[in-house]
């Protein structure tokens, strides 16, 4: 099959690899997926070139998590009907060395989810990371339906789809972006409020469509916005947070404990089976229920997986796709 692999850490133009590899054959409760379309993440770049002194976990690593293909054959213990069914893949590279920039990769059988007709496989390549992590910051505290909902960085590849399953779940949506020149750019089909954090006063502004405070705010930057947060939160308001700037940020103790405020810290990788499958489940309901819209760049081939690399490492708006060649 060709992939693409890295056998060592760095730039991607220097340790990314094109060939051919064995054909991977599916084990006990696996099925093997012919990948149409692989999904790049930020977490992907940051593995490949060590992020945080990250090692090597593997001798070679065929990077990204995300995907959609059709399943090609399945292991012991799996249904055969699931041959010729069109997924989704998840976690093709959590905690494993075979990821779906190939044309062939093995997961196991809950990881390739089935795909609804009316949803493309460019889409189902997207829901796998952000997906994921988006419904976690919703849902990891229960039913939104009828909260207020904060979604900070409301145009990045987590917050919109974080803001679209939030209003899919019953909630009211209110999201900010950095600049004022960006809130022509957000959907006003999820999002009811938008407030520019680069404005005199946004707690104030995000308070006027909020006079009680915010039930949960989706965190994309802690270190920089938990004042912000502060300011906007009421008593048992959750903080979900899947990033941050600085590292070790501070944040206002007393008045986040007399609001009895929780702070959830999310890393994707790490989330329960359970959790993931419900994620699943849900992400592909409002799928195909028409909910979900995300920008998605142009495919890239096989050849340009390192271009694919830097532009997600550029902060690349449009959602990072390779296309896999059938043969």
């Amino acid at each position: 099959m060709r992939a693409v692999w890295y056998e060592r850490q760095g730039p991607a133009d220097e340790v990314l690899q094109i060939g051919e590899l064995p054909d991977p054959e599916p084990g006990p409760g696996e099925v093997r997926v012919r990948i149409k379309f692989s999904g790049v993440n930020p977490g992907d770049t940051k593995k490949r070139r060590g992020w945080l002194g990250s090692a090597m976990p593997y001798p070679r690593v065929i990077p990204h998590s995300d995907g959609s293909g059709v399943v090609e054959s399945v292991g012991i213990g799996v249904d055969q009907a699931r041959v010729g069914r069109r997924v989704w893949v998840y976690g093709a590279q959590s905690y494993r060395p075979f990821g779906t920039s190939a044309q062939l990769t093995v997961v196991p059988a809950e990881q390739a989810v089935d795909l609804p007709d009316e949803v493309p496989d460019t889409l189902g390549a997207c829901l796998g990371i952000p997906g994921i992590t988006a419904h976690q910051t919703v849902f990891a505290d229960g039913p939104a339906t009828g909260a207020t909902v904060l979604v900070q960085g409301v145009l990045g590849a987590v917050g919109s789809l974080a803001a679209q399953l939030a209003a899919w779940g019953g909630a009211t949506v209110i999201g900010t972006v950095r600049r004022s020149g960006d809130l022509e750019q957000v959907s006003t089909a999820a999002v009811a409020h938008t407030v520019a954090l680069d404005q005199p006063d946004p707690a104030g502004a995000i308070r006027a469509h909020a006079p009680d405070g915010v039930d949960r705010i989706i965190e994309v930057a802690f270190s920089d916005n938990v004042d912000l947060d502060a300011a906007v939160a009421k008593k048992n308001t959750v903080i979900a947070a899947y990033a941050t700037r600085g590292d070790r940020p501070s944040f206002p103790f007393w008045p986040m404990l007399f609001d009895n405020i929780t702070i959830r810290l999310l890393g994707s990788d790490d989330f329960s089976t359970a959790s993931k499958q419900q994620a699943a489940a849900d992400l592909t309901g409002a799928a195909r229920d028409g909910v979900l819209s995300i920008p998605i760049g142009i495919p890239l081939p096989l050849e340009r997986a390192a271009e694919a690399h830097d532009r997600v490492d550029a902060g690349a708006r449009d959602r990072v796709l390779l296309a896999i060649p059938d043969e």
